[in-house]
């Protein structure tokens, strides 16, 4: 695997995680840790993203420490009609383990199996968030959005990581997120700090739901939470 990039300055960190520990205990209604899936397209143009990703996943774990936890699975595809996904992990040495052992091979977008797959799993067990990272869309829209509504309908949303400027693929990505009750965000491959702030802000989502999502300070916090719908009555 290529050379992993510098992990981001402590200051900023302990800065972050200070904040956090802040933070009201705002558990989800079950009790238990939260549930986030971890979905990225790992095609051949995804390498540096992913190296990323594997340097940057362990504080999703770090950050809602105090907000009961979290669980993650990691799901990707690539190749040819490649789709994989791990356990629900607690633990972030062994999520960076399984993440770093992945190399991206170039393929189509399997978009549709992400969807799938995350909602075979929510109806047995609900997951909280379903974080999408992609740059590319090649396949059919309303079958992606369809699902995605079925997601939003299982207290599921889609919070769709956009890299890139491509339009089309954009404009899938905002309806899949909108159709499921999440949120759409644009972010620079060149920035760490930005998919940074991103993973963290849904993290804190899923372990702690809304109230610990508002009281997050930054921007990537702010943009996501203005774009979440009201909660619904009853």
């Amino acid at each position: 695997m290529s050379n992993l990039p510098a992990k981001p300055g402590p200051t900023a960190v302990s800065e972050f995680l200070r904040r956090v520990e802040s933070l009201p205990q705002v558990r989800p209604a079950s009790g238990r840790r939260g549930r986030l899936l971890f979905a990225i397209d790992a095609t051949a143009s995804r390498q540096p993203t992913w190296d990323h990703a594997c340097q940057l996943q362990g504080e999703m774990f770090a950050a809602t420490r105090d907000l009961g936890g979290l669980a993650v699975q990691l799901a990707y595809f690539r190749g040819f009609q490649e789709f994989a996904a791990t356990p629900f992990l607690t633990d972030a040495g062994e999520l960076t383990r399984r993440m770093t052992g992945v190399q991206c091979l170039g393929g189509q977008t399997q978009i549709q199996r992400v969807l799938d797959h995350a909602l075979a799993a929510t109806k047995q067990d609900r997951i909280h968030a379903l974080v999408l990272v992609g740059d590319a869309v090649e396949e059919p829209v309303d079958p992606l959005c369809h699902a995605a509504g079925q997601l939003g309908l299982h207290g599921t949303p889609v919070f769709t990581f956009h890299e890139g400027g491509n339009p089309a693929a954009a404009q899938c990505f905002r309806q899949i997120a909108k159709v499921s009750r999440g949120a759409y965000v644009p972010f620079d491959a060149a920035s760490a700090a930005a998919l940074r702030d991103l993973l963290r802000a849904v993290a804190v989502y899923a372990a702690g739901g809304r109230l610990a999502l508002a009281r997050l300070p930054g921007p990537a916090a702010r943009g996501i939470a203005g774009q979440l719908p009201a909660p619904q009555a009853g």
